[in-house]
Order: structure tokens, then C-alpha cells, then sequence
């Protein structure tokens, strides 16, 4: 669900440019449309919650820009062909394309849960080989580019004078600062591969320079270009990518086509697991599968969203529970209330501080206070525009689209409607009898099977733990 508003939000939003390090206003190339890059999965196993952060993130971004009125073109690349990919072929006895195509439709089935919109175009590395092969040799031509006695084609990092200006630092600070892979074909240790020559039983494509593959910077640089332009508005990706591959990116795209690659930059911050970084090596590696047995994938949506999306999301069972009562509020608020009005007035206070907050460099946390705001109004008001309000503003962030009652009540095994209102009833005339060590007992026999009453005013209600 994308709406658009009735009020002029383009001349207003603000986006954190990395490669400007502050924020700026952000001008399209084209009044009106954008066009944004996005690095993709490397398929060769299930996506994990740093992907899964990649991909809310920037269908967060991706839904804000569509309802401001822009006319977006959304690129997501799938990385098809890679070492690490190559290697778990290898190891599974199965072709590279049985697995990637494997992994392309768990990738597509983990976006979905997630709320995560398809990008309106998805190129796959391996259909634009040629494109890659074409952009090696303007480089080469150029002297940006030499082959090495090994066959491997380098980009030659001395011969760009912008080099590190995405991360900032010059190419004798990137030398002392950053681990690089001593290869002793190279000219200098900072270059980087954009041509592999073949191993034997590897995958190949013919090229002046022999059979061979691309390197993985060299993929972005063409796709980029092949389906937005020489020169587009944002490229996005994690904090993870900003260098080498950001970094060479900017070099390959700018020294081939003479002109700036892109105008804003940005990057989502790391996943923390209890305060230390994801990785394999720390044992605490989570797949989106793997969370997705234990939580909705709505309050996964919802927990990575509430982050402001620059800060590190510090990944906890602690986190996940907050994150899930949290949205239980926002769906109690709605609960009982025809939220079907469509006269919503997108410029009474709480919807402009809303907008206010993602013309911000998209202020996810200052938008969900508003959301709340609304929840509490929405309590004591029980006010069908207000209620119509906070489903119409949650769901430009891709929540509160379900049902409140089948948020509330539904997924719990073994669940019998009827015997829980029996039990309800039950309880009610325990309570009326002030034979309270009964009602208790109801109560807590519910708990166990992961449901919870609620009592008001009203009556009583209940939903899932």
C-alpha cells in the first residue's frame, strides 16, 4: 500500500549523503522522478539479518519517495556468480544455477513475509557479462586498466585521482588502514580485479583478455549503468559495502563514462547480536528463517524499522519481545474501530510532524512516536478518522496492514475460539461471584497456552502472548 500526499514534500526532504558526509536536500536529476541503485544478495545460501535490514530499509526508503509523488525506478541486484558461490556448488554436487535459482526464490519468499515491495527491476550479474566485458576495455583503453602476466585484468587505483573520496581518506591512508590481499600480479596492493582469468571446471565467458569472469565491483558499475544511466540519483547499501566496493564503484563508473557516478550515497548501519557484531565465526549468525520461527515477521518489520536506519540495530530476544508488544499496541489501539475512512487530512498536526520526521533523512524512530501518539489519542477517542490516520501512516512504512483481530488473535496452535470465549464467560461469572482464586486460575491456564485477557470497560478481550 503506497499513498501519495496531497502536500509538496519533494522540495523538503533531507537525505544523509556519505559521500558529502551531512545531509542535503535532495534534487533529482529529473524533476520529478528517481532512480536508485540498490546492492543486492549474493545467492548461494538463505539470507540473513543483515540482508533482511538491506531490504526493509530500502523498501522504507523506496515507499517514502513513491509517496511524496516521486516516480521512482527501483534497481536491486542479484549477484548470480561469485567465488563463494562457485565453491558451495562444488560442495552440493549441483549446478551454479540449481543453486542460485534456489536461493533467488527463498530470498523472493523471506522479502515477501517482510512486507518488502519487489524492486521494479532485479538484473541478475550473469546477464550482463557482456556489458561488463565492453566497460573493462573503455578502461583499459583509457589506462585506468592493465592484465597481468597471471591473465587477471586490475583496475589501477593510482591512475584515479578521486579515489577515497566516498570513505574519505586518501589512498596512503587506505594503504595503512585497511587489510588488502597481497597478490603479487598486481602493480600496486590497493588495485583491484576486474577480470579473473578461468580455473579449470569454473565457469567461463570469452573476452579479449581470454575465457574468464568478472570481478564483483565490476557488476554493480554495469548494471547501474545499463538500467539507470551513466550518472543516477541514489545508490544505496550497507555500511559494509561503503568500502572497497562503494569506493570502486565510483572509480570504475566515473573513469569509463566521464562523469559523476552518482549524487547521493547511502548506507544502513551494521546488525549487532547482544552488542557484538554478526558473524559466523561468533556463533551468533541468524537467518531470516531462522528468526521467523520464533517471531512474526511484522515485528521483525517493525523492529528494524524503529531504528533510525544509519544507527547499528542490536539484534536480541529482549529487542524482539519489546518490539512485538510494541506493535500489539498499535493493534489494540485499532481493535473494534471501522478504520475504512479514506477523507484522511493529511495536514492536521500528527500526519505533518509525521512527514516532518521521514523528510528528515528518513526519521523512522520521530515517525513511530508520532504513531504512538496517535495510538494513545486513538484509546480514549475510539475515533474512526484518527483510527483510518494511523493505519494510512503505518502502512507508508508497510505495518499495520493486517486485520487487528487476526494480528491479535491469530497463530496459536491448537487454538479454539469457542472454548476461549466459554473460559471468558467462565471467568466473568467467577468475577462476579468475588470467587477471584478461579478467575485468576482461568486467566493463568490461557497464559499458558499464549493467550492473554485483557479487561476493560468494554468487556474482555484477548490476543496472543
Amino acid at each position: 500500500m503506497v499513498l501519495v500526499l496531497n502536500i509538496n514534500s519533494a522540495a523538503m526532504l533531507k537525505i544523509y549523503n556519505t559521500i558529502a558526509r551531512e545531509k542535503q536536500n535532495f534534487i533529482p536529476i529529473v524533476a520529478g522522478k528517481v532512480s536508485m541503485y540498490v546492492c543486492g544478495m549474493t545467492v548461494y545460501d538463505f539470507c540473513h539479518l543483515g540482508h533482511a535490514r538491506v531490504m526493509v530499509v530500502f523498501d522504507m526508503v523506496n515507499r517514502w519517495l513513491r509517496t511524496s509523488g516521486f516516480d521512482v525506478t527501483y534497481v536491486r541486484n542479484i549477484t548470480d556468480i561469485d567465488d563463494k558461490i562457485i565453491k558451495r556448488a562444488h560442495e552440493n554436487g549441483e549446478s551454479i544455477e540449481a543453486l542460485t535459482q534456489r536461493y533467488i526464490l527463498a530470498m523472493d519468499e523471506d522479502a515477501a513475509k517482510l512486507g518488502v515491495m519487489r524492486p521494479d527491476i532485479e538484473p541478475k550479474a550473469t546477464a550482463h557479462v557482456d556489458g561488463m566485458i565492453s566497460m573493462i576495455g573503455t578502461l583499459m583503453e583509457k589506462g585506468f586498466a592493465y592484465q597481468a602476466t597471471n591473465g587477471d585484468v586490475f583496475y589501477s587505483v593510482n591512475q584515479f585521482a578521486g579515489y577515497g573520496k566516498l570513505s574519505g581518506k586518501s589512498i596512503e591512508d587506505l594503504r595503512a588502514g585497511e587489510r588488502v590481499d597481497v597478490d603479487q600480479f598486481k602493480h600496486d596492493p590497493m588495485d583491484f580485479v576486474l577480470w579473473k582469468s578461468a580455473k579449470p571446471g569454473e565457469p567461463s565467458w570469452d573476452s579479449p583478455w581470454g575465457k574468464g569472469r568478472p570481478g564483483w565491483h565490476i557488476e554493480c558499475s554495469v548494471m547501474g549503468a545499463c538500467h539507470l544511466g551513466k550518472h543516477f540519483d541514489i545508490h544505496g547499501g550497507g555500511q559494509d559495502l561503503q568500502f572497497p566496493h562503494h569506493e570502486n564503484e565510483i572509480a570504475q563508473s566515473e573513469a569509463a563514462h566521464d562523469c559523476t557516478f552518482v549524487n547521493y550515497w547511502l548506507h544502513n548501519g551494521f546488525v549487532r547480536v547482544d552488542d557484538e557484531k554478526m558473524s559466523k565465526s561468533l556463533g551468533n549468525f541468524f537467518t531470516i528463517r531462522e528468526v521467523l520461527k520464533k517471531y512474526d515477521a511484522e515485528v521483525v518489520r517493525f523492529f528494524i524499522l524503529r531504528a533510525h536506519y544509519r544507527s547499528p540495530l542490536n539484534y536480541s530476544d529482549k529487542h524482539l519481545d519489546d518490539a512485538k508488544q510494541s506493535l500489539a499496541r498499535l493493534y489494540t489501539a485499532l481493535r473494534g474501530i471501522d478504520a475504512s475512512v479514506i477523507d484522511v487530512d493529511w495536514e492536521k498536526p500528527q500526519a505533518a510532524r509525521f512527514k516532518a520526521a521521514l523528510d528528515d533523512d528518513f526519521n523512522t524512530p520521530e515517525a513511530f512516536a508520532v504513531l504512538f501518539e496517535m495510538a494513545t489519542d486513538l484509546n480514549k477517542s475510539r475515533d474512526p478518522k484518527t483510527a483510518a490516520a494511523l493505519k494510512a501512516l503505518a502502512a507508508v512504512l508497510g505495518l499495520l496492514e493486517s486485520d487487528p483481530e487476526q494480528y491479535l488473535q491469530g497463530n496459536i496452535e491448537g487454538k479454539d475460539d469457542s472454548e476461549i470465549d466459554s473460559m471468558i464467560a467462565e471467568r466473568a461469572i467467577a468475577k462476579k461471584a468475588r470467587d477471584f482464586a478461579t478467575a485468576d486460575r482461568i486467566r493463568n491456564d490461557l497464559l499458558t497456552r499464549g493467550i492473554l485477557l485483557e479487561d476493560s470497560p468494554q468487556g474482555t478481550t484477548w490476543r496472543k502472548v
